[in-house]
């Protein structure tokens, strides 16, 4: 797959907009975005030129070093510059570029002085009134950004993935029961497992779309309804989620299914390659001409640009392109693949269900094992054990794992790391258990700098295990602390301790590019429902959809394993 000069020319721009960032030397950043715009400016492409043998240092701008980077992404289509600024930098911090009138230079100043890289961060900043102080800034400033970022916001108001999907349930099946339907499925972000969905997109095969696109909106839970046409509807329901909907021909399902599951980054990138080809893509069909090739199944449209189906998942224009090429997609975990769940609470804390009803309840799903992980005694709203308490549960989970059931109970505990990051449980209690899951549940305003430095140490008790929910986000409800989440998973390497995914959908934490990250620095990542009530191991699919976009195989998931393998790997933690 050739590589054209726009896509060096964005390398070059991101990785200048990273060093600009970064404070680094201003005639190095310069001579990147001089070398986006010589490329930019050329009349062919720079592949040309070096398969005819040219110099392309003596083009403008192009010198040695930038050369060796061109000739580098042509070979690899990577740039290990970029892909090492990207590890360095919270994975969060370019969405600050994406606000009207916040380039590099802001945006150094906001991460360096005031330590902020997320929207929210710097909502929380300016109306606190710190951002007008920093040089460069002032009171207009700070109010254009609020009103920036209040407009990004309503433009872009999105619904938690478990919300949008128990509307998304009900009315696929309402569709289904429509008389002629042979079709329903969902598309857009939903179908791609993103954490939040900004609305549904609803794609349907009938005989009569007409009469499809009637009972649609009639549907009890239309609040209004937008546009209605003999094939296409959209209407808002009373949560205020916005569905669109279209009946399609059984030619173009999969074309259309292709086209609306997006992402917008992933369908451009693959549009190109089509272009490449001399072919057209849309939500009709791959076109050589006026010719259809290709649409009626997902397959078919990848088949036509020499790929093979690519997982809803992975379509984010994070590398699943050139792996598809390479042959090196992953085989992603799905949810029958879990032999177990290592974070589970009971009423002895903040659980509402007894361990015995817990542990049926994981048999019953077809759990092998299941880690009772109640709170310690440091989350005192959470009713947490003190060291007497734990030691009379461990009592009752060898009676119960004596008697006769299709599961078996570890013992845990999720266990407080305090600020300076000891652990909340005496060592020689700590080292009677399977599991021990160190949590952070206090003094998130922590620096990046000692909040990170509080988590190493924790990791380094000899008696430590997992991590849970290690960025300690709530999806719309509380920003993630400042971490360095790069040296947390390369410190998980070595320390030989694992990561959670905590798969509840308030938290979906780890971020999916943290996955990646520790799938690339070899640390395994566990599932975990950190279930409360028995209703809450139904959360797990939701954290192997999380998994899945972090491109995460089964072999990459701890709790995969069977139980034996899985107490050698636990034990190989002490």
């Amino acid at each position: 797959m050739p590589v054209h000069n726009e896509d060096i020319a964005t390398v070059f721009d991101e990785v200048a907009d990273l060093l600009e960032i970064e404070g680094d030397n201003p005639f190095r950043i310069r001579a990147y975005r001089n070398g986006a715009r010589t490329l930019r400016g050329l009349g062919q492409d720079v592949h040309t030129l070096i398969e005819r043998g040219e110099d392309i240092t003596r083009l403008s701008g192009i010198g040695k070093n930038l050369a060796a980077k061109i000739h580098e992404i042509l070979d690899t289509k990577h740039c290990r510059t970029l892909d090492k600024l990207r590890k360095e930098l919270p994975a969060d911090l370019t969405e600050l570029l994406k606000l009207p009138g916040m380039g590099p230079k802001r945006v150094h100043a906001l991460y360096h002085e005031l330590d902020i890289h997320t929207p929210e961060q710097l909502e929380r900043a300016a109306r606190d009134g710190l951002v007008r102080h920093l040089p460069g800034f002032g009171a207009k400033t700070e109010a254009r950004i609020l009103d920036a970022i209040q407009a990004h916001a309503d433009t872009s108001r999105r619904f938690k993935l478990v919300v949008a999907g128990r509307y998304a349930g009900p009315l696929v099946e309402y569709l289904e029961a429509i008389e002629g339907v042979n079709q329903v499925e969902l598309a857009g972000s939903y179908r791609r497992a993103r954490e939040t969905v900004g609305d549904l997109d609803v794609l349907v095969t009938a005989r009569d779309g007409h009469r499809v696109i009637e009972h649609f909106v009639a549907y009890d839970d239309v609040e209004s309804i937008l546009s209605r046409g003999s094939t296409r509807a959209t209407v808002i329901l009373r949560i205020g989620l916005q569905v669109d909907l279209r009946v399609v021909p059984e030619e173009s399902y999969g074309a259309a299914l292709y086209y609306f599951t997006g992402s917008r980054a992933h369908n451009i990138a693959v549009r190109r390659i089509a272009q490449r080809h001399g072919l057209k893509i849309n939500e009709y069909g791959a076109f050589r001409g006026k010719r259809r090739i290709a649409g009626a199944t997902e397959e078919k449209m990848f088949a036509a640009v020499g790929m093979p189906w690519i997982p809803p998942e992975l379509r984010e224009n994070r590398g699943e392109i050139e792996a598809a090429h390479a042959g090196l997609l992953p085989n992603l975990i799905e949810t029958g693949d879990l032999h177990g769940d290592l974070h589970a609470h009971t009423s002895a804390s903040d659980g509402h269900e007894s361990l015995r009803h817990m542990a049926d309840a994981a048999g019953a799903i077809g759990l092998e094992y299941l880690a009772i992980t109640d709170h310690s005694k440091r989350l005192a709203i959470a009713h947490g054990l003190d060291s007497k308490r734990l030691l009379a549960q461990l009592e009752t989970i060898d009676e119960f794992n004596a008697g006769e059931h299709d599961i078996t109970l570890l013992k845990g505990i999720e266990v407080d790391i305090l600020e300076d990051g000891s652990l909340d449980m005496p060592d020689p209690v700590l080292s009677r258990l399977d599991v021990v899951i160190g949590a952070v549940h206090s003094r998130f305003g922590l620096s990046r700098a000692r909040q990170t430095q509080r988590i190493l140490r924790a990791m380094d008790n000899p008696n430590f295990t997992l991590l849970a929910h290690p960025t300690g986000r709530l999806i719309e409800r509380r920003e993630p602390y400042d971490v360095d989440m790069t040296r947390i998973i390369r410190h998980a390497r070595e320390r030989h301790c694992y990561l959670e995914l905590n798969a509840h959908p308030e938290r979906l934490d780890l971020l999916d590019t943290h996955c990646q990250l520790a799938r690339e620095e070899g640390v395994l990542v566990s599932i975990n429902s950190d279930a409360h009530s028995i209703a809450d191991f139904d959360n797990l699919r939701f954290g192997v959809g999380q998994a899945r976009r972090g491109w995460l195989e089964k072999k990459d998931v701890l709790n995969t394993r069977p139980l034996a393998a899985l107490r050698t790997l636990l034990a190989a933690t002490r």
